[in-house]
């Protein structure tokens, strides 16, 4: 940006001729003010506010007239004191036509104009012609910038009439005046588990038992299903979804078509029906949507009666296979032990023997009686044999006696432990009926053991079982809760305005890219 050039009046004096003095130059009045030395006038030009342009043209017009200066404020004072301008359009024109003063065949000189009848000077009247055509182009730049900007402001106004306001109220007139309403049905279910008995350690290992962690999983597998393909054929085939859903009383954009496939329809069911967990509580919230207020009800109670089925279903094979499991071992010890209890009595009815200990006692308690008897013999046939003459029949008597008691001795202690021929001791016998006890006492046991485990297993099972309760009963609405006309126009302007918003900061980042 360049300063404007200072322009400086100058008073014009008219020369007198040559051969005619002027009374100033013949007598100069006594009180005439002193003249400026050279450095106050180069002083007060420099306060001037010359440009560095003004100050290059004043030293090349001063080179020009063949005037020689020390500086640029140098050649402007010399070239005023030879009374010309160095600002002045002729010396600019001059320096450009320099064929001009060689024509004349003489050194041109410019010299100021003298004083005349004319009411205007030269230099303001190039400065307000000057400063009229700056301030006419500065008005018509203003008026082209203005039309600029109007112009940009009605492109602007009209791209937002067309990609935001105008969608904006076809989006709003059509929930205002064509959406059909529709009614929704809120429910609210939980699924909760039977709580253990006991306490103690039973207690401890159960502590998430009973809250909402404890069916998290049953909750999320519940809500999968009736988000499902399977609950919307299912509800399909038992309340008529598509029929109802086609109904031509429904506008075209939510009305399904007739014969529509199984994936369109799914559409409009993940549309219509809204299923949400909260694991924090633990409740799957289910919002059912419908043109017919009986109808959204209808589809509510059947949705619920599918979850129920399928939380059975969860648990019911875990509970058959806990119980069957328990069932075959306690079935498989009870035949054990009836064929230990069938064995030991074949061995029984064998060996005609029921106590193995009662019978071995009695044996042992012959033997002994027989010993003392033998004993007793023995001293009988001593005393015989101390007399001087002992009778032979006596002493005979009693040594077969004892030799009876000997044989029968022998004979019972062979039956105890060793049998002759094919007969099978008395201690083989006992040892069968007793292994053969002990393994009927061992099966009874594991039957205890099985009957036990069953129990357990029943007690785990009924723990197993899931229960739906429903926190929020669905109940037939009076009401229209959709569309919500205001809010959905509020969404659309909103998305309108963003999407365009996005579209135009690409487009201006590409053409900056493209330009640059």
């Amino acid at each position: 940006m360049t300063t404007k050039p200072t322009i400086k009046r100058f008073h014009v004096r008219r020369r007198a001729p040559d051969d005619a003095p002027t009374a100033d130059a013949a007598a100069p009045a006594p009180d005439a003010p002193k003249a400026p030395t050279h450095a106050e006038q180069i002083d007060a030009i420099s306060k001037e506010g010359l440009t560095a342009r003004q100050l290059r043209l004043a030293r090349r017009v001063a080179v020009k007239n063949g005037i020689e200066a020390s500086s640029d404020y140098d050649a402007v004072r010399q070239l005023r004191a030879a009374d010309i301008d160095p600002f002045q359009r002729s010396s600019v024109v001059d320096l450009v036509n320099p064929n001009k003063g060689k024509a004349s065949g003489k050194k041109m000189r410019i010299q100021l104009p003298d004083t005349t009848e004319s009411t205007f000077k030269l230099p303001a009247q190039t400065s307000a012609s000057a400063s009229e055509r700056n301030a006419s182009e500065i008005r018509q730049i203003q008026l082209d910038i203005a039309r600029r900007r109007q112009r940009k402001l009605a492109l602007l106004f009209t791209r937002l009439a067309v990609f935001i306001f105008l969608p904006t109220f076809m989006v709003g007139w059509y929930f205002y005046n064509l959406a059909t309403p529709m009614y929704a049905t809120n429910a609210e279910i939980v699924i909760q588990q039977a709580q253990p008995q006991g306490g103690g350690a039973a207690g401890l290992a159960t502590m998430f038992q009973g809250t909402s962690m404890a069916t998290q999983q049953d909750s999320i597998a519940v809500q999968s299903y009736l988000a499902s393909r399977e609950a919307m054929l299912r509800l399909d085939a038992d309340h008529g979804f598509k029929d109802h859903f086609s109904d031509p009383s429904i506008d075209a954009l939510q009305r399904l078509p007739q014969n529509a496939t199984n994936e369109d329809a799914f559409g409009v069911f993940a549309d219509h029906v809204r299923i949400s967990y909260d694991p924090t509580e633990g409740l799957i919230r289910m919002e059912v949507i419908a043109p017919d207020p009986q109808k959204s009800y209808e589809f509510s109670q059947a949705l619920i009666g599918y979850a129920e089925e399928q939380v059975d279903q969860l648990t019911s094979r875990l509970r058959a296979d806990q119980m069957s499991g328990a069932q075959a071992s306690y079935e498989d010890a009870e035949a054990r032990r009836a064929e230990a209890l069938a064995t030991w009595l074949s061995i029984q009815e064998n060996v005609r023997q029921i106590d193995p200990g009662s019978e071995s006692s009695a044996r042992m308690a012959q033997i002994n009686g027989l010993e003392s008897e033998r004993q007793r013999l023995d001293l009988v046939l001593q005393s015989r044999l101390n007399v001087d003459r002992p009778s032979a029949v006596q002493v005979e008597s009693l040594r077969a006696q004892i030799n009876n008691i000997n044989d029968l001795i022998s004979d019972l202690r062979d039956q105890l432990t060793g049998g002759a021929g094919d007969q099978t001791s008395l201690a083989a016998r006992n040892t069968e009926l007793r292994t053969a006890e002990e393994n009927y006492s061992f099966q009874t046991v594991m039957v205890q053991q099985a009957l036990t485990q069953m129990e357990t297993a029943r007690i785990e099972a009924n723990r197993q079982v899931r229960y739906l309760s429903q926190s929020v009963r669905p109940v037939i609405p009076d009401a229209a809760a959709y569309p919500r006309a205001f809010e959905n126009t509020i969404l659309a302007f909103i998305i309108f305005a963003g999407i365009y918003l996005m579209i135009s900061l690409t487009a201006s980042i590409l053409r900056e890219q493209v330009s640059s």
